[in-house]
């Protein structure tokens, strides 16, 4: 075996892994998604990853690497470097084990999950702008503090620990066609895809990226890797695929899409408001790629993994707004008006007489290109749909109002 070739993970490694974490790891409940089936064309079924005590799937790959450590490697302690799920994982089941865990995050990691992390028991240390950076103040502090490294991805253990996933998955419905899995650094997809075929031969596993980090996407091509910029995402966000993940992808990966953020955000929307449950940007990625692309899974048995459900709530309420906003069930448009009294009066009374909701009103007096006796009248408004919006807009022009959308249907 030479360097270019590590030992790769089999269907028995990932079996095994199973026995492992048995009791330990949630057996996720893999449930059909009919709504999501209607809006797709597909037979849609979702692995619920986000009901994990840390509410992601990387507790699978995490435990697993620290149950196949010796008695001296936990006495010693283990190291990782993460900026979110996998921080988390580690910690609690390093904790739960009696295992001194260090993780190390960068300083731009977001209060909750540092918060979270230190949480579940680990000494956090912040260091570096990026993950990357992290990485290399993990590897530093393993030489020296002679710690174990428990790799996000590109792992042995790990990757036996991810594909967990696929065994019960197809263990649930054996009759599925297709897993789509989201890819960062490969981890999941490996392990998936060295289940699912191991398993299933003739299943198809599919792969997810973001369009902004198309790093395997690019990798598997030898292209250049173009990533970079932000990212609905940020757990698929990575830069350089592993190179134990990279090879299970050529072997065994039928195909990679690559999705638009608007696709992301859609998906997680749908997660929500359809199946009631939340989903962070890369959880929405598989979702994203029916969306995209339904024609490469009409009339198929697909299964979906919501990796995780830790996202910003922050985040999560801005995106419900945007997907109202691209319905066209919130408008905000732009009037140019007299200054003089009633005139807001009649424009929120023809508002209020065509069944629109005014949620914001804001006047602009100083504007060079407004008239000195007039004023801009920027407003806001919730409707039924995109026809209802454009019937209010049509009874303000009825009455000489020149009125300018500030969105646009999308």
């Amino acid at each position: 075996m030479t360097a270019f070739e590590p030992r790769l993970p089999t269907l028995d490694d990932v079996r095994a892994a199973a026995k492992t974490i048995e009791g330990a790891v949630m057996r996720t409940p893999f449930l059909p998604a009919p709504r999501l089936s209607a809006l797709t064309g597909a037979e849609v079924w979702v692995k619920y990853e986000n009901l994990q005590v840390t509410n992601a799937f990387k507790e699978r790959g995490a435990l697993t690497k620290l149950l196949s450590l010796t008695p001296e490697e936990r006495a010693a302690g283990v190291i990782a470097m993460s900026a979110g799920n996998h921080a988390q994982a580690v910690a609690y089941h390093a904790t739960r084990l009696r295992i001194p865990s260090t993780i190390v995050m960068p300083v731009t990691t977001p209060h909750v999950k540092v918060t979270a992390t230190r949480g579940f028991g680990a000494h956090v240390v912040l260091s570096g702008e990026t993950v990357a950076e992290a990485e290399i103040e993990a590897a530093r502090l393993a030489e020296r503090d002679r710690l174990t490294f428990v790799h996000p991805y590109d792992d042995f253990d790990v990757i036996r620990g991810q594909g967990t996933v696929a065994l019960e998955m197809i263990a649930d419905v054996p009759e599925l066609d297709v897993i789509v899995t989201p890819v960062g650094g490969g981890g999941l997809a490996g392990g998936i895809a060295v289940a699912a075929k191991g398993v299933k031969p003739r299943i198809e596993v599919v792969g997810v990226e973001t369009r902004l980090y198309p790093s395997m996407w690019a990798e598997l091509r030898d292209l250049p890797v173009h990533a970079g910029g932000t990212t609905l995402a940020e757990g698929i966000a990575v830069k350089r695929a592993g190179r134990m993940t990279l090879e299970l992808a050529r072997r065994l990966m039928d195909d990679l899409i690559l999705v638009e953020e608007s696709d992301i955000e859609r998906a997680v929307n749908l997660y929500l408001t359809l199946q009631k449950t939340m989903a962070e940007g890369a959880a929405g990625a598989g979702l994203a790629a029916l969306l995209a692309a339904p024609e490469r899974f009409r009339s198929r048995k697909v299964g979906l993994i919501l990796t995780g459900g830790n996202i910003d709530p922050r985040i999560l309420s801005s995106i419900m707004v945007r997907e109202l906003a691209r319905e066209e069930k919130i408008v905000g448009i732009r009037m140019i008006i007299p200054d003089r009294p009633g005139v807001l009066g009649e424009i929120t009374t023809v508002l209020g007489r065509m069944g629109g909701n005014v949620l914001e009103v804001e006047h602009h007096r100083t504007m060079l290109k407004v008239p000195a006796k007039g004023a801009t009248l920027d407003v806001v408004f919730e409707t039924r749909d995109g026809a209802h919006a454009q019937e209010i807009i049509a009874a303000l022009e009825a009455l000489d109002y020149v009125v300018e959308r500030l969105d646009g249907p999308r």
